[in-house]
């Protein structure tokens, strides 16, 4: 049986949450949910997501990161208390930092906390490649989005191909320019047209939570501790991971080209000031 519990500092809205999505579970379903803001209920939860934020940023991730970073320590202060073994997916924003604060205040092994974003934006450049280029979106492959998942995150032109060909023999540079902003951009717009970014996170936050419930191999960008790898430590940042049958995450190395390397080095040093700034 998997028990799901929704936990929110307003306990109405979590109950209320869980009341609405209990009428979705398949009648043959031995899923169960319930609402709460007792955190003893997690109490030695397998997987526990972060999705909790202080307020609503409009021209940054890091417009409320003096706060977030606060709350991020508070709750990972009785996520510690309760929940010492189990594996934390972060989606707050801006996660990067986030997941940061959470390993330095819980002291967790950095193989047990993932920052859910890069995957998300990876998704974006796909999209945004299918839609310059006038194919589907199953025709490209290794489209990644390394770094920051903010203004400078790095799309990974060098990796990404449509039907096998590189897409940079394709594209112009002033494409690629777009294509970047584009993505750099993409919660701008939806900001604009729907307040925020809800089934595309959902979607790759589940591909994680099914591959370790289910211990399935899955490889996807994510934002963990460094500690060395890519020339980098001490920072959250995202980089292609694996997360193998035994629940063990590895990061995996990819040759970037020069370019990539330079922007991907300056995307981590943003995230340290980040971090220095709270």
């Amino acid at each position: 049986m998997d028990d799901v519990i929704l936990l929110n500092r307003t306990k109405s809205k979590a109950v209320g949450v869980a009341l609405d999505i209990s009428n979705a579970i398949p009648k043959n379903s031995d899923i169960t949910i319930q609402g709460t803001d007792d955190y003893s209920k997690i109490t030695n939860s397998e997987i526990v997501v972060i999705t909790a934020s202080i307020g609503i940023y409009f021209k940054n991730r890091n417009e409320t990161i003096e706060s977030q970073a606060r709350m991020i320590k508070e709750i990972g202060k009785k996520i510690k208390k309760y929940c010492p073994e189990s594996i934390i997916l972060i989606i707050s924003n801006p996660v990067d930092v986030l997941t940061y604060f959470f390993l330095k205040e819980t002291n967790f092994s950095r193989n047990n906390v993932i920052g859910i974003a890069s995957s998300l934006d990876s998704s974006r450049f796909r999209y945004y490649l299918s839609k310059e280029l006038g194919v589907k979106q199953s025709q490209i492959s290794n489209a990644f989005v390394f770094g920051e998942h903010g203004d400078s995150m790095v799309p990974i032109f060098s990796k990404a191909k449509i039907d096998g060909k590189k897409i940079l023999e394709i594209i112009n540079p002033t494409q690629k320019e777009n294509i970047t902003r584009n993505i750099r951009d993409y919660w701008r717009i939806l900001r604009k047209l729907k307040s925020r970014s809800q089934f595309g996170i959902a979607k790759n936050t589940y591909d994680i939570i099914e591959s370790i419930i289910k211990n399935k191999t899955i490889s996807v960008p994510a934002s963990v501790l460094l500690e060395g790898e890519f020339g980098e430590k001490d920072v959250c940042i995202g980089v292609p991971i694996k997360i193998t049958s035994k629940q063990k995450i590895e990061i995996q190395f990819m040759d970037f080209n020069k370019s990539e390397k330079e922007l991907f080095k300056k995307s981590a040093q943003t995230v340290r000031n980040n971090i220095k700034s709270v």
